[in-house]
């Protein structure tokens, strides 16, 4: 019988479409050989000793992709070529790995400015160079007009990590950490496409030099993008087959995040971030830990504790308990 199913806006906005189509097309692509970790941000290959690259970072290489389509391509606090570079030096470093180098290509819209086109590779230099992690490799295409809208980009990027910080580590008796205020880069785009006032710019920021502060003492580490913080909770829990509870008091958001969730009906839980990571970290050591990542963020904060049991849920201020579901329905589309 022929399958006439289509593709669906949906199964892009990272809540259960997501998954589902995601997980369908692991199924066709078996066989990962020698690599571990591929349901993970990165895929690990254990170097064998002696390696050449032991004093890189360690012996275990980390290899991650991602395509990026953004609407608008540029925004209070960055542009696509900012996320692009960002987005992929995260999915490293949220895995304990050290960037070491990174492959950019571009699809391009016959038609597209120059001077645009020049501003987002300039970005992406800006990143590279304060970073020190090079664009080694890549790919140009230009489409006729009307084939894509305006620029797509897709970064892949290699990184050498001698412990692997994977998001099934989570252990009952864990604090949650986040390193930040969180969504505000769903803020920033959501306010340029449908012209709100706001001071609020995107958190789009690499975050290697954030994490590998203090990842010795991660047991489990995401960064929250598509889906938002609903969505990377839900799998670390799922993953780890613990329960995560949250604390309201605690949740990392700012006011205008919360009002322009409320004015556009969108859950704040599945607001998209850029440059911030959730983490777990055992309880012994989750002061400290804050107390470093303040130095970057002053927002940094335990929000919450793991426990025996699964799912996500929220103790609200009047003690009473919400179950935090993965997003479902159509999410922001083209945010990241």
């Amino acid at each position: 019988m022929k399958n006439n199913k289509i593709i669906e806006l949906e199964m892009g906005g990272g809540g259960k479409k997501s998954e589902e189509l995601v997980g369908n097309i692991r199924n066709i692509l078996k066989g990962q050989g020698k690599w571990e970790n591929t349901k993970d941000d990165g895929a690990v290959y254990l170097i064998p000793n002696p390696s050449p690259y032991k004093g890189e970072g360690g012996n275990k290489l980390v290899f991650t992709t991602d395509a990026f389509i953004v609407d608008p391509l540029f925004f209070p606090g960055g542009d696509i070529g900012k996320i692009a570079i960002c987005g992929t030096l995260n999915d490293l470093s949220v895995m304990g790995a050290k960037p070491i180098g990174l492959s950019l290509s571009i699809v391009i819209e016959e038609g597209f400015l120059e001077s645009d086109l020049k501003k987002i590779i300039n970005s992406i230099q800006k990143i590279s160079k304060s970073t020190g992690v090079p664009i080694v490799t890549g790919d140009t295409k230009v489409t006729e007009k009307g084939k894509i809208d305006k620029i797509e980009i897709t970064t892949s990027g290699v990184g050498l990590a001698s412990k692997i910080i994977s998001n099934d580590g989570a252990k009952a008796g864990n604090d949650i950490i986040v390193s930040g205020d969180l969504g505000e880069h769903a803020v920033a785009l959501l306010a340029k496409r449908f012209n709100y006032q706001t001071k609020i710019k995107s958190d789009c920021q690499p975050l290697i030099a954030e994490i590998q502060s203090v990842a010795k003492y991660l047991t489990s580490c995401k960064d929250p993008t598509r889906g938002g913080m609903a969505a990377v909770l839900n799998e670390m829990a799922e993953k780890s087959k613990t329960k995560f509870v949250l604390d309201e008091k605690n949740l990392p958001f700012k006011k205008e995040t919360l009002a322009i969730s409320e004015l556009l009906g969108i859950d704040f839980f599945s607001f998209p971030s850029e440059g911030r990571f959730v983490a777990t970290v055992a309880k012994k050591d989750s002061k400290k830990v804050i107390k470093i990542l303040k130095k970057y963020n002053k927002s940094a904060r335990i929000i919450g504790e793991v426990q025996n049991g699964k799912e996500v849920w929220l103790k609200t201020k009047i003690g009473a308990v919400k179950k935090i579901e993965v997003p479902r329905g159509k999410l922001i589309p083209r945010i990241c």
